[in-house]
């Protein structure tokens, strides 16, 4: 029986290298993608080149008004945090959080899934390089397939849902290793969270930084088209 997932599909780096990979494994894939309001809404074209390359079974773009809530710099009027380096350091938890954001994604997949008899949910969160999100660390996961498996009927039938987050314990160049191994073209994703009108990466907020930064450490060149003249 062939083995279906459905990945939570930014168009990304670490969500596209998770395409990638569970292609490369076999899967029938399902991708689940979120306009949201949010600034970078560029990685929805990416989302959408790359969910056709991969021939995925079902892809579904949904629509949640984020905005009216603000809360997060990418859902509002407030910048972007810009840095110098992409040694940046911070004890706080940035303004790009959007709140409660993987909650709601990870909810609308474990909802698509129980339609579609689709238990296995991926999602390419990381805690190493990352901007200290609360829901991209790994108790959180854990705490989410919980209630998961309590508050749905399959759950409760014995159909147990998983998230699966491979890379969690993986720095940003192990998984551009990764990608670069199964043939991703990452010219074809996007990380910035303050692109330019033309759809150009700014290099400096925290996403471009933790991006330039892999691949530096990968040995790998960047594709990535960068503006960086807002400093």
């Amino acid at each position: 029986m062939l083995k279906k997932a459905i990945i939570l599909y930014s168009g990304g780096l670490d969500s596209s290298t998770l395409l990638a990979l569970l292609h490369y494994r076999g899967y029938e894939i399902y991708t689940l993608t979120f306009d949201y309001g949010q600034k970078h809404s560029v990685e929805l074209e990416k989302s959408t080149l790359l969910s056709k390359d991969y021939s995925v079974k079902d892809s579904k773009v949904i629509t949640i008004d984020l905005r009216s809530f603000g809360g997060s710099s990418l859902t509002s009027n407030v910048p972007v945090n810009k840095h110098l380096s992409e040694n940046f350091t911070t004890n706080e938890i940035p303004l790009t959080y959007v709140p409660a954001r993987n909650i709601l994604f990870l909810s609308y997949a474990l909802a698509w899934g129980e339609v579609n008899e689709v238990y296995d949910i991926f999602i390419g969160v990381s805690q190493i390089d990352y901007s200290g999100y609360p829901d991209c660390r790994k108790n959180f996961i854990d705490s989410f397939v919980k209630m998961a498996n309590l508050g749905t009927k399959a759950g409760v039938s014995g159909r147990s849902f998983n998230v699966h987050t491979p890379f969690i314990y993986l720095s940003k160049s192990e998984i551009i290793t990764l990608g670069t191994f199964l043939d991703l073209n990452y010219g074809k994703t996007h990380s910035c969270y303050d692109p330019s009108s033309d759809g150009n990466a700014c290099g400096f907020c925290e996403s471009c930084l933790l991006r330039k930064k892999g691949f530096k450490e990968a040995e790998v060149e960047d594709p990535t088209k960068y503006t960086e003249n807002l400093l």
